[in-house]
């Protein structure tokens, strides 16, 4: 008897599922306040070099000194990471002259000035991350998300050993820890070691939470569950977008988003473990209980006390899987049989795509005409129609078509962008916001099929290994926008490059629509 079967004797789909995935959406909407957090978190305001005895200069107006001390860039704004070594009076007789000396012209000597009307303070404003440290403010993101790529190797492995609850409360508590200690950093060096340690423990929640939900749910609620658990992403990103913009201060930016973690611990003690789980670590009598549960909260009073018989033949299945593969299961189990060695490989390409690219768009809030709070809103809002758009496609047509189209055509509207001019903002804001609905349609399809593609006794192994791959995507894709030294349109190029290969290697997975989850190696082979 497969393990569906049981939970359609406990009512399939009741009130007791909807308990559920209603408090695992807590932890799934505070993932993206942190995901997304260096747009604000490491946001680099208009700033120009410093200028010292700024007090001899009482007869000029600010934008005469400004003129006299800061020398200008080919589009006409002064530069904010050069200075002259001596003020140019004559450019106040005719400031359309350009500096003949190029020597005269310097790195900032004295430090900078920041425009403080969006921001109060962000990192880049309190260690000066800025000019030739700007690599060091990109690398802030890179940092949390090398945390949540090691997390995703541990917490995997933690989940399928010690259970997805235990480990989703022990991920919770160190994100709260981390988080606030992260919002008391001092230094750039606590701050990074910090928010990496953050990026780890975060990662639990980013493994677990749809897994768990998933697995308390039949095969006809599974793409509902999903989609719901990506709303709640959604939701996560608009609300950012609101925090940031009530939390001008950085510290406390930090602690507005961290805080929610503690509203999340309390309330998983009313959601059970995995029975599926528990049953394919031979934990039968605490499955029941929780299977019994169940039945009652949705109404099914005649749930059969034999279901214990039941359940010990669904161990039996799972047991002689784990002897066949040699008593242990490891992320080296993913790719030594050859269908799964495929789906592997290929899941992982795919994740790296789909992650390379959502948050290469996510990250890149400028230049479209909207402030960086709308667009980070819009960007969020979009997400929604997205998502409901994917629940209909993935059961018209399929997983695997509708995860290779969308990925290819967010990277075709980056492309496109490309290609349109700057002063057409209106038009480069529309093409993004597609772009981002298709990356985060990309994004919702991916979670759902990979949680079918990979068997029970492999799953949290397989959103371990996948994880991993997104979150290397992740860590990269900040560092991609320092290109733009190179060539102003090498990043894009490079997202979009990213997203259309790793569209067309999505149609080598097996569809996953309409069949039942895999158990063990069998059904996968």
């Amino acid at each position: 008897m497969k393990f569906e079967d049981l939970l359609l004797e406990t009512g399939g789909f009741g009130r007791f599922q909807i308990l559920i995935l209603a408090i695992l959406c807590l932890p799934r909407i505070n993932l993206p306040m942190h995901f997304l957090l260096h747009n604000f978190l490491a946001a680099t305001p208009s700033h120009h070099c410093a200028i010292p005895h700024q007090e001899a200069f009482v007869n000029l107006t600010m934008e005469e000194v400004l003129l006299i001390s800061i020398p200008r860039k080919p589009d006409g704004t002064f530069s904010s990471c050069e200075m002259f070594s001596q003020p140019q009076f004559h450019l106040l007789l005719n400031s359309s002259l350009q500096a003949e000396n190029k020597s005269i012209i310097q790195h900032c000597q004295h430090g900078w000035v920041y425009d403080h009307s969006q921001f109060t303070s962000t990192i880049s404003t309190q260690w000066d991350l800025v000019c030739e440290q700007r690599g060091l403010n990109q690398a802030t993101a890179t940092f949390f998300f090398i945390g949540v790529t090691l997390g995703a190797m541990v917490f995997g492995y933690l989940s399928d050993r010690f259970g997805r609850k235990t480990v989703l409360q022990l991920s919770l508590l160190c994100s709260l820890l981390f988080g606030m200690l992260s919002a008391a950093s001092v230094s750039y060096t606590m701050l990074a070691v910090t928010r990496t340690l953050t990026g780890v423990a975060l990662s639990g929640p980013s493994l677990i939470v749809l897994p768990l939900g998933m697995e308390w749910v039949d095969v006809q609620h599974r793409t509902f569950t999903g989609i719901l658990s990506s709303i709640f992403w959604s939701v996560g990103n608009m609300l950012l977008a609101l925090a940031a913009y009530l939390v001008r201060e950085w510290h406390w930016l930090l602690v507005a988003v961290t805080g929610p973690c503690l509203l999340s611990i309390i309330c998983l003690w009313w959601v059970p473990e995995s029975a599926r789980w528990l049953i394919a670590k031979g934990k039968v009598k605490q499955a029941h209980r929780h299977l019994l549960r169940c039945a009652r909260m949705n109404g099914r009073k005649d749930f059969a006390e034999d279901m214990t018989l039941k359940m010990y033949a669904q161990r039996m299945v799972l047991q002689r899987e784990y002897k066949n593969m040699g008593g242990s299961y490891s992320y080296i189990s993913l790719f030594r049989t050859p269908v799964l060695r495929k789906i592997s490989l290929c899941s992982g390409v795919v994740w790296f795509g789909v992650a390379f690219s959502y948050y290469g768009m996510s990250m890149n809030l400028t230049g479209f005409g909207l402030s960086i709070y709308l667009s980070q809103f819009v960007f969020g809002v979009i997400e929604i129609p997205a998502k409901m758009a994917m629940y209909v496609l993935v059961n018209r047509i399929g997983r695997r078509q509708s995860q290779a189209w969308t990925l290819i055509l967010a990277g075709v509207c980056i492309g496109a962008n490309i290609a349109i001019p700057k002063p057409f903002s209106s038009l480069r804001s529309v093409v993004a916001v597609m772009g981002k609905g298709f990356s985060e349609a990309a994004f919702t399809t991916v979670f759902l099929y990979t949680s079918e593609l990979y068997p029970t006794i492999l799953r949290q192994n397989g959103m371990g290994y996948t994880s991993f791959m997104a979150r290397l995507g992740g860590s990269l894709a900040p560092l991609v926008f320092l290109l733009d030294e190179v060539w102003r349109s090498l990043p894009e190029v490079t997202y979009c490059g990213v997203a259309v290969c790793s569209g067309a290697v999505a149609f080598l997975l097996p569809e996953t629509l309409n069949v039942r989850l895999p158990e063990g190696i069998e059904d996968i082979e």
